[in-house]
């Protein structure tokens, strides 16, 4: 597979052979003898070429630190431990080239030769690597130091410390670094790291995808332990910065190094052991890994939710049934793998014979075959040279999940197209691919998460997504209270308040309703808000009507009685004629109340006051004119049939004229500002009032008014015929009924003003069946009772008979 196919990170082009050729190409004029201080390092694996690449890799995990000392040379480090995927790594930068050289198009008849150092996962080597790289292995260069640098690009290495540590001086000469594993975000800073390049994403946008994939499970306490290195410190920073955006929270961090003492692992085990958090967030090497899960062993640590990064996540080593009580179900995202043909033939050919020199490739076939080439009695099997490699299962002959092997190839390529001039670099795509989960940093924010549609398996084999929160979701209707002292993830519900709801996931503050709902039993959703008016189906309402039907059928059989006996007596000094128009307005006053019962409209606004204001003044006005006519009939000196003639006419003018202006008073009150109906939401919270608006209080208190002057002329004018000396004398029973009329609607006055919602209209109506009844009571009982009962009073000698 040919390297064009790919696409490089970080957009290693002719910015690349620039810093090549600056690199390769600068050096220093010295007239004295250049000379190399201190020892040399040799390359683990090498070849000769017409160009020369460097390599670094943890080819060795283990090592042991010399002691350093101002007076002696320190020791040489010892490094242990062969790292099977490492030195595939690096196996795979010698194919690369090898198919550069075979290859016909690019860089024809210039071959390409290598430089491979053991960097065993620490800097102190890492650098030393670099000095050997730059330096070759001559002790002396002739007479000056002019020269060029031992190799013209270096790819590496497999940490980011390790890489910070070589940059330090390979940029000082401006030598291209590329690395294929080195993460850390820090890295992608021009200015401070302007040779380097690499041919993985940034842990910037890894440690984001991290962060969204913990928030998409709802996982919001969670627990962190990090590499105690560069990689780990600026990745786990960026994670922690992210997850705070997304509302998770981090129970605890912390951090450890594949060279710590075993009391701090220990240590940091117990924490994320003791921690109630139950999904662990491991931005961890591989060296750090491998430490954590055997001290986790030791102490038993299971049943967590582990989140990886991609240094471990697909590591093929710890897909063990040994660690699988521990590492089962982890979720991470990784680089996506790829296949390089022609790789595991290349791999399966790696053999002691190929260089018999050499000491890596011996101590690579003993720990891979199992076996050792020194003839010792206690050594259980010899090596002999010829044991094949296929017919063991390990991570070096595995090519099924080739993803930073793939980075190392692209990277080998790129410094062959820089080489050649040719290489056109597309847009930076950072990407990731893992198991379940796709992240594409490229595509807008809230789809760059995609999940993939299999069964999964969760920690500790279980079926059931785990569950990790420090405190569970508020319900629908509460709302999260901060816990002093405490983090954001950590809190209290509190049920919304009235009028309030919450119906998100633990939502900080409650929703207040719009102004015509309100929040239902639970605080979960807005409902309208109930309607309230007096209608006709409620208890009160329907109590209210049949008072009204009552009043208004009594004064109906009220006036068939009077129209009965119209010819008798008692009608007749009644007189007749206001007596039946005063029942007919009666009836009217008792119908009234209908017009206040009932969804309010705008007709019916305008209607129930203006009707209630006409009706009552035509009533009151009958009064008057009965009155008016008691007091003239008592006060006058003429003969009675000229006294007749004139009260007719002036009870007639009496009512016409009252009642007009009573009329000039409601239709001047709905011209100017007529009453309508409104929904009235300030004087109960809960509930809308439907009512009807006065429009003008002052056309209504104008209207009221004038029924209550009328009624306090009547009463006095009827007061002052009280003892007038006939045997029946209508004077005072209409100074009665008009004594139950003022206190009535005296009374109602305070009541109207205090009383809440469709309660005002009750009052009201209360006000006018009183008042009414107490008319048709005082004014007609008396007269029926006669008329029905003592038809022998029912004479006119009887009704002209003096008072005892």
């Amino acid at each position: 597979m040919r390297a064009g196919k790919y696409q490089i990170c970080d957009c290693v082009d002719m910015m690349l052979l620039l810093v090549f050729f600056v690199g390769a190409c600068g050096a220093v004029e010295d007239s004295a003898n250049c000379e190399m201080l201190g020892s040399t390092e040799f390359p683990v694996l090498s070849k000769e070429g017409d160009i020369t690449i460097g390599g670094v890799f943890s080819i060795h995990s283990q090592i042991s630190k010399p002691l350093l000392s101002f007076t002696n040379d320190s020791e040489s480090l010892i490094c242990s431990r062969i790292n099977f995927r490492e030195f595939r790594f690096a196996q795979t930068m010698i194919f690369a080239i090898q198919e550069i050289n075979n290859s016909s198009s690019l860089l024809p008849n210039i071959s390409i030769g290598y430089k491979v150092y053991d960097s065993c996962g620490s800097t102190l080597p890492s650098m030393r690597a670099v000095m050997g790289l730059m330096n070759g292995q001559e002790r002396t260069l002739d007479k000056t130091c002019s020269g060029q640098s031992s190799v013209h690009a270096i790819i590496g290495a497999s940490e980011s410390s390790s890489t910070i540590a070589m940059l330090q001086i390979s940029g000082v000469f401006k030598i291209p670094v590329i690395s294929h594993f080195a993460t850390c975000a820090c890295l992608s800073n021009r200015k401070e790291y302007p040779s380097f390049f690499r041919t993985i994403p940034s842990d910037y946008y890894q440690s984001r995808a991290i962060a969204k994939l913990v928030k998409h499970f709802g996982w919001t306490w969670v627990g962190v332990v990090r590499s105690d290195n560069d990689y780990g410190n600026n990745g786990m920073e960026t994670f922690i910065a992210a997850a705070s955006h997304e509302g998770v929270c981090v129970e605890y961090s912390e951090a450890i190094s594949r060279t710590d003492p075993s009391w701090r692992v220990e240590r940091a085990v117990r924490a994320i052991h003791d921690g109630t958090a139950r999904v662990l967030v491991a931005f961890l090497a591989q060296g750090e890994m491998d430490i954590l899960l055997e001290e986790a062993l030791r102490q038993n640590l299971t049943g967590l939710q582990w989140v990886g990064s991609e240094s471990w996540i697909t590591a093929g080593h710890l897909a063990i049934e040994r660690y699988s009580g521990i590492l089962t179900g982890s979720l991470g995202f990784a680089i996506r793998k790829t296949l390089i043909t022609g790789l595991q033939e290349f791999l399966l050919k790696v053999n002691p014979s190929q260089n018999p020199q050499s000491d890596l490739l011996r101590e690579f076939w003993e720990a891979i075959i199992g076996c050792s080439f020194k003839s010792k009695f206690y050594v259980q099997k010899q090596c002999s040279g010829s044991e094949r490699l296929e017919d063991n299962s390990n991570p070096f002959t595995d090519v099924s999940q080739l993803r930073i092997s793939n980075n190392v190839y692209k990277a080998v390529y790129a410094v062959a197209h820089a080489m050649h001039n040719m290489l056109r670099c597309g847009p930076n795509v950072a990407l990731f691919k893992l198991i379940l989960f796709c992240y594409e940093a490229s595509i807008p924010n809230g789809e760059q998460l995609i999940m993939n549609e299999q069964s999964t398996t969760w920690a500790s084999e279980s079926p059931k997504m785990p569950h990790s929160v420090c405190s569970e979701s508020c319900l629908p209707g509460f709302r999260q209270a901060v816990i002093q002292d405490k983090p954001i993830c950590c809190f209290s519900c509190i049920a919304c308040a009235a009028g309030e709801i919450s119906n998100s996931s633990n939502p900080a503050e409650c929703s207040r309703c719009p102004l015509e709902f309100w929040s239902n039993e639970d605080h979960s959703q807005c409902v309208p808000k109930v309607i309230e008016f007096l209608s006709f189906v409620e208890t009160m309402g329907a109590l209210l009507t049949a008072f009204s039907l009552l009043g208004a059928s009594s004064t109906l059989l009220v006036l068939c009685v009077f129209f009965r006996f119209h010819h008798t007596p008692l009608v007749k000094a009644s007189n007749s004629e206001l007596s039946f128009l005063l029942l007919f307005s009666l009836t009217l006053c008792f119908l009234c109340p209908l017009t206040f019962i009932g969804r309010p409209t705008e007709w019916s606004c305008m209607l129930r006051h203006t009707a209630f204001g006409i009706t009552f003044a035509l009533c009151i006005s009958c009064i008057l004119a009965k009155t008016l006519a008691v007091v003239i009939a008592f006060k006058a000196k003429s003969p009675a049939n000229t006294l007749m003639q004139c009260s007719a006419p002036l009870q007639k003018i009496t009512v016409l004229s009252c009642t007009l202006l009573q009329v000039l008073v409601c239709v001047l009150w709905l011209l100017l500002a007529p009453p309508f109906p409104f929904k009235n939401t300030a004087h109960a919270t809960e509930r809308i009032i439907l009512q009807c608006n006065l429009g003008s209080p002052i056309g209504f208190w104008a209207m009221l008014g004038y029924v209550g002057l009328l009624a306090m002329l009547c009463f006095i004018l009827a007061f002052l015929a009280r003892k007038v000396p006939d045997n029946f004398n209508e004077a005072k029973f209409i100074t009665f009924s008009m004594l139950i009329f003022c206190a009535v609607w005296l009374t109602f006055i305070p009541a109207y003003v205090s009383s809440p919602g469709k309660f005002t209209v009750a009052v009201e109506i209360f006000a006018m069946l009183g008042s009414s009844f107490g008319l048709l009571c005082c004014i007609f009982a008396p007269k029926c009772y006669i008329l029905l009962l003592k038809p022998e009073r029912n004479t006119k000698k009887h009704m002209m008979g003096r008072n005892q």
